[in-house]
């Protein structure tokens, strides 16, 4: 059990490692100042293009919005 759950630990922490690293070179390539829905479709595209699956705006729950402040 704590075999699976260290190799769960370590293949998230690298999926992680993975996003920041591609969030990072999007901003570096786009540069600062731009709208957020620029740096989010850039970094839809290369969160796709590394192999990872995503989706974008995810909607919640009525459950759930009720609860955001």
């Amino acid at each position: 059990m704590f075999e699976e759950n260290n190799e769960s630990r370590n293949r998230l922490d690298a999926i992680t490692y993975k996003i920041i690293g591609l969030a990072i070179e999007v901003h570096k390539q786009l540069g600062p100042g731009l709208l957020e829905s620029a740096y989010q479709e850039c970094l839809y595209y290369e969160i796709v293009n590394s192999g990872l699956i995503a989706e974008k705006e995810k909607i919640l729950p009525n459950s759930l919005q009720r609860h955001k402040t």
